[in-house]
C-alpha cells in the first residue's frame, strides 16, 4: 500500500492526482485499504466517549472516507472517460464493496443515534449557517437512507441498494457496448453526396484508425450527427436513425430487463423509506419539493409550446415538400435534414460557414478570457501528469494571484469513452485542521478531431455545450467553504445546471464573440452579418426542442412514478406515455429508455426535469446581465457568490439573493418566443 499511488501523498504540484504513476491493477487494493481507514473512522466517531457535539459527530463524519472519496473520484471518473475492459470487471467488483460501505454509515444505528442527539440540540448550539446546513443535511440523510427502519428492513434495504449499483452499472456498460458494436463502412463517393467536407474527412480518419479503406461512420455524437444532418441518402439516414434509436435494444446488449428491475427496485426502496413513490423521494430534497410539483412545472410549459411545435413541424413538411419531399410526413429520419435545410434557407447560415471561426484553441482561450473578464481568474498550462494524451492541464489562479484548482479538458472522442459532455471533479473542495484543499475539476466532451490538414473546428453548438460545461467547471472552480458535501456543485439537483444553462446565453452576444471568433487560415473576424444570423436564428424551431426535453422529463417520471412493473413491455410503456406529446412520427421498433443514460445510470432519476428547471432560472437570470450589461462586474460579483457558497445556502435563497425575486416559468417561455413579451 505504501507504493499505491492512489494512497501515498502525491508529491506533485498542488497535490495532482498521479496519473503517470496510476495503473489499473492499483484501484481493487485502493478500494480495500480506503474502505478499511473509512470503517475505522466511523467506528471511532461511535467509541467516542464523550458526549455527542458537532465537532467530534457531525465535523468528524463530514470528513470520515477521505481516502474513499479521492480514490472513487478518480476511478469513477476514469472509468467514463478513458474505460477498458478491465475497468469495467473492476468496477463491478467495487460497486458491492462500496454499498455495503455506505450501508455500514447510514445504517449504523449507534452512529444515527449520536448524529440524532445532536440534531435535537440544534437551536441551543449557536451554529453558523453552513453548520446549521451540514447538520439538517447529514440527519435527513441517515433518514432518507433507512437509518429509521426496523433491523430486518434495513437488511432489505441494503439488498436494493446492492442490487441497484450493480445494475446501473451494467445499463451504463451494455450501452457503451452496443453503440461500439456498430460501424457503417461507405466506399463510394456516391454514398457521401450532401456530406460536407469535414463529415468526409472525419469518416476518412476514423476509417485510417481501423485500417479500413473508404469512410467509415458511427453513433459517436459527431460522426452521428453530422451524417443524419447532411446525408442525402434517406435510405443510410433511416440506417444510422435506427441503429442509434435501437442501442441496447433487442440486441445482445439488451437493457430492457435491466431496467424493469432498476425501476422496481427503486420504487420498493422508496415504498420501504415511506414515500408514495420514488419521484417523491428524490424531490423531497429540492428545490422542486414533490413529484406532484414537477408534474405540474411540466404541464406549465408544455401547454404552451406543444401547439407552436406541432405548427413548426407542419411548417417544416410544407418547406421539405416544396423542395422535392414525396413522402406523406417527414420521419425522425429525415427532420435533421430538411431542418437544416429549411434553416439555411430562412438564415443563410451553415455551420460549415460558421465552423472555420470556432477552432478549437481559440474557444478554449475565449471561455478562459470570459472567466477573467467576469471574475477576474486566470488559466494557465498546469506541469502535471494526465490521463490520456488528448487531456490538457491548466492552474487557475485568482485576481490576488491565489490558487484556485486545477482545470483538465479533455475534448475528442475515442471508444473508451462515453458520448456526451459532462464536468466533473477528481477532487472536490474542503478545509480539514485548518488546511484547505482546492478543487481539480475536469470538463470532457466529444467534440470533432483535427485532421492531417485541418484543425479541430468546432460548431457553434458545440461551442454552446463547451460554455455549458465550463458553467459547471466555474461552479468548482469557484467554490468557497470547509465542507465537502456543501461546496462546488452539491446543491439541490435542480439548481445544478443554473449556472451552465446561464453560461449558453453568450454564445450569442455579439460584444462576445467578436472578442475571439476569427477564421482559422485568413485571420478575418465573424462578419457582423453572420452574429446577426447566429442571433436570428438562435430561436429556431425552438418549441420543438422545447418539447423534446419535456418528452425526456415526462418519460422520467412515468418511469419514477410507478407503484408497479407495467404489464406493457418497456417499448409499449415508453409509446404510450409519450404519444400524447409526440410531435414527429413514432418509429414502433425504436427506443428511447434503453440509451437514456441520465435516467439509469446517470444520476438523474426523476430529476430530468431539472434541465428545464435550470432553463427557467437561467433565462431569468441572464436578463440582469442584458440590463445591466453582459460583462458587469457588479452583477458577475453577485452572480460570483452564488457559485462559491454551493450548497451552504438555500438554493432558493441563493437565488433571490442573486436576481431580487422568485422566478417564472414565464421567463424562459418569453426568451423562446413561444409566448409574446
Amino acid at each position: 500500500m505504501q507504493n499505491n499511488p492512489l494512497l501515498t501523498e502525491s508529491a506533485l504540484p498542488f497535490g495532482a492526482p498521479q496519473f503517470d504513476k496510476i495503473e489499473n491493477k492499483h484501484y481493487l487494493p485502493a478500494f480495500e485499504q480506503a474502505i478499511k481507514e473509512g470503517k475505522q473512522e466511523i467506528d471511532a466517531i461511535v467509541a467516542n466517549p464523550d458526549a455527542p457535539t458537532f465537532s467530534n459527530t457531525i465535523e468528524a463524519l463530514e470528513y470520515a472516507g477521505g481516502a474513499l472519496s479521492r480514490v472513487a473520484d478518480i476511478f469513477f471518473n476514469i472509468l467514463e472517460a478513458n474505460t477498458d475492459d478491465e475497468l469495467q470487471d473492476i468496477a463491478e467488483k467495487v460497486s458491492p464493496m462500496l454499498t455495503e460501505y455506505d450501508m455500514y454509515v447510514s445504517l449504523n444505528e449507534k452512529l444515527f443515534k449520536r448524529v440524532k442527539t445532536v440534531y435535537e440540540q440544534r437551536d441551543s448550539l449557536n451554529l453558523a449557517p453552513d453548520q446549521q446546513m451540514l447538520l439538517k443535511k447529514q440527519y435527513k440523510g441517515f433518514e432518507r437512507n433507512g437509518a429509521n427502519l426496523s433491523p430486518d428492513d434495513k437488511k432489505t434495504y441494503s439488498e436494493y441498494e446492492e442490487q441497484l449499483s450493480l445494475l446501473t452499472l451494467q445499463y451504463g456498460r451494455n450501452l457503451l457496448a452496443s453503440t461500439n458494436a456498430f460501424t457503417m463502412v461507405l466506399t463510394q463517393e456516391s454514398d457521401l453526396a450532401g456530406l460536407p467536407g469535414y463529415i468526409r474527412d472525419m469518416a476518412a480518419q476514423a476509417a485510417r484508425e481501423k485500417d479500413t479503406e473508404g469512410w467509415l461512420f458511427d453513433l459517436s455524437y459527431p460522426s452521428y450527427s453530422g451524417f443524419i444532418k447532411f446525408s442525402d441518402r434517406r435510405d443510410l439516414r433511416e440506417k444510422m436513425y435506427r441503429a442509434y434509436n435501437r442501442r441496447a435494444f433487442q440486441d445482445e446488449f439488451d437493457n430492457t430487463e435491466v431496467i424493469r428491475k432498476i425501476v422496481d427496485l427503486r420504487y420498493k426502496e422508496a415504498a420501504l423509506l415511506g414515500y408514495k413513490d420514488y419521484a417523491d423521494y428524490q424531490t423531497e430534497m429540492r428545490m422542486v419539493g414533490s413529484g406532484k410539483a414537477v408534474w405540474e412545472f411540466i404541464d406549465k410549459l408544455k401547454d404552451p409550446a406543444l401547439p407552436v411545435a406541432k405548427d413548426e413541424l407542419a411548417q417544416l413538411n410544407r418547406y421539405a415538400k416544396s423542395i422535392g419531399f414525396e413522402g406523406d410526413e417527414l420521419m425522425p429520419w429525415d427532420f435533421s435534414y430538411y431542418n437544416e435545410k429549411q434553416r439555411i434557407s430562412r438564415y443563410n447560415l451553415t455551420d460549415e460557414e460558421l465552423k472555420p471561426y470556432f477552432r478549437l484553441e481559440d474557444c478554449i482561450d475565449a471561455i478562459f478570457s470570459l472567466a477573467n473578464r467576469l471574475y477576474g481568474i486566470t488559466f494557465k498550462p498546469a506541469d502535471v501528469p494526465v490521463y490520456h494524451p488528448d487531456v490538457k492541464a491548466y492552474e487557475v489562479r485568482d485576481a490576488d494571484g491565489s490558487f484556485l484548482a486545477l482545470f483538465y479538458a479533455d475534448f475528442f472522442p475515442r471508444a473508451s469513452k462515453r458520448n456526451g459532455a459532462w464536468m466533473t471533479q477528481f477532487r472536490g473542495l474542503k478545509i480539514e485542521n485548518g488546511i484547505e484543499e482546492r478543487p481539480f475539476i475536469s470538463l470532457v466532451t466529444n467534440f470533432t478531431k483535427p485532421t492531417a490538414d485541418t484543425p479541430s473546428l468546432i460548431t457553434h453548438d458545440e461551442f454552446t455545450t463547451m460554455l455549458h460545461e465550463f458553467g459547471h467547471s466555474l461552479h468548482g472552480i469557484l467554490a468557497k467553504g470547509r465542507y465537502p458535501s456543501l461546496t462546488c456543485t452539491n446543491v439541490d439537483h435542480d439548481f445544478v445546471e443554473l449556472p451552465s444553462q446561464i453560461m449558453e446565453n453568450w454564445a450569442y452576444e455579439k460584444e462576445y464573440l467578436t472578442t475571439f471568433a476569427k477564421h482559422y487560415q485568413t485571420g478575418q473576424p465573424l462578419p457582423d452579418t453572420l452574429i446577426a444570423k447566429i442571433k436570428a436564428s438562435k430561436n429556431y424551431m425552438s418549441a420543438y426542442y422545447h418539447m423534446r426535453q419535456i418528452q425526456f422529463g415526462i418519460l422520467d417520471m412515468s418511469w419514477h412514478t410507478l407503484t408497479a412493473l407495467p404489464d406493457q413491455s418497456v417499448l409499449d410503456f415508453e409509446k404510450s406515455v409519450l404519444k400524447p406529446t409526440d410531435v414527429l412520427p413514432s418509429v414502433p421498433d425504436c427506443i428511447i429508455s434503453t440509451s437514456i443514460s441520465h435516467l439509469f445510470s446517470g444520476g438523474y432519476a426523476a430529476g430530468y426535469y431539472s434541465y428545464k428547471w435550470a432553463e427557467v432560472l437561467a433565462a431569468d437570470g441572464f436578463s440582469l446581465f442584458e440590463e445591466k450589461g453582459i460583462f458587469d462586474k457588479e452583477t458577475a460579483g453577485k452572480f460570483r457568490h452564488l457559485l462559491e457558497s454551493g450548497g451552504s445556502i438555500d438554493a432558493a435563497q441563493l437565488y433571490r439573493d442573486f436576481r431580487g425575486h422568485d422566478p417564472e416559468p414565464a421567463a424562459l417561455l418569453r426568451q423562446l418566443d413561444i409566448i409574446e413579451n
